[in-house]
């Protein structure tokens, strides 16, 4: 009878090829229940309408820092707006060397340039990292979209564009969700704007939003631009595919300024489902819609305010509202 001798590796290798899924599966469950919580995390408002200290605009921005990094969270609408509150708040931003875009809209993409051009006088690899969502540099009609004209300037000036399209492990903690799967309608953009997809225009749905998600011991916390996808769409792609666990605060802006009562009492009542117990609710929230959440959450002044420039969450005091907001 004849003898076959496989080396043990080429077995392994029959094995795996048997278990891809399995493979797959196993890789996420690792992360889903072994993440590195962060244990310093504080989120700083540089951009939205609301001001008793710095510039209000129609935009967002937020500074993060997170166990000795610093992340900048788009960068508002006006060329100056950042750049001045950050220097009116004593805030260094020449420290931060990865900004992340959460869509291509103006208001939360409109200082980028301008922070470039300062900050490299200070650090040449300031603002040197660009995250954004598969999708941002399409051709839209009915909107300009200045991002591959920014992309350009940026790229000839040494900065790194990394486009994603799935979620993404960022540092230790800190989970890019990558652009957002609509599971629930919740309409959030603007449907006379149509977006280049292939040989196609269609409406723009803005397939590249996406935010920021950092796990604490207490829950994950997550920032949003304009929530365009979702405020929910984008907590339950985070609970389903980065962390299973509940929600302790939800920052920056969730695009219901529009939305009926009726979306705004399925909003509440899922935000509730979620575990969420914080909430700033800049820019496009709405100032009304805000405080029917807080209403329908049962929430506290502290707990769930109105976002405003200067204003703060970390993990130790919680929310720190503007004097404005409070």
């Amino acid at each position: 009878m004849a003898t076959f001798k496989f080396p043990i590796f080429t077995i392994i290798v029959i094995l795996s090829s048997y278990f891809p899924m399995a493979q797959q599966e196993k890789s996420k469950t690792s992360y889903l229940e072994k993440g590195t919580t962060v244990s310093l995390l504080k989120i700083t408002t540089l951009s939205t309408m609301l001001a008793d200290q710095g510039i209000g605009e129609w935009g967002y921005s937020a500074i993060v820092e997170v166990d000795g990094k610093k992340i900048l969270f788009d960068t508002g609408q006006r060329p100056e707006t950042v750049l001045q509150n950050a220097l009116d708040l004593g805030i260094d931003l020449s420290e931060v060397e990865d900004v992340f875009l959460s869509h291509y809209h103006g208001d939360h993409t409109g200082g980028l340039l301008t922070l470039r051009k300062e900050l490299k006088k200070i650090n040449p690899n300031a603002l040197i990292r660009v995250h954004v969502g598969k999708g941002i540099f399409n051709e839209r009609v009915g909107f300009k979209n200045n991002m591959p004209q920014i992309k350009e300037a940026l790229e000839a000036d040494g900065v790194q564009f990394i486009v994603y399209e799935h979620e993404h492990k960022l540092f230790p903690g800190v989970w890019i969700t990558g652009p957002i799967k609509r599971v629930y309608d919740e309409n959030n953009w603007f449907s006379h704007i149509k977006i280049k997809m292939g040989d196609e225009y269609i409406e723009d749905y803005v397939p590249e939003d996406q935010s920021l998600v950092f796990d604490t011991a207490e829950g994950f916390v997550l920032v949003a631009g304009c929530g365009h996808a979702g405020i929910i769409n984008t907590l339950e792609q985070t609970r389903n595919n980065i962390y299973n666990k509940e929600v302790l605060a939800i920052i920056g802006g969730f695009h219901l300024l529009d939305a009926t009562d009726k979306h705004l009492k399925w909003t509440a009542d899922k935000l509730h489902d979620f575990g969420v117990s914080k909430i700033i609710g800049a820019h496009c929230t709405g100032i009304n819609s805000l405080y029917t959440l807080r209403n329908l959450m049962n929430l506290s002044r502290f707990n769930a305010v109105v976002g405003s420039v200067g204003d703060s969450f970390d993990l130790e005091n919680g929310i720190i509202a503007g004097h404005i907001a409070r």
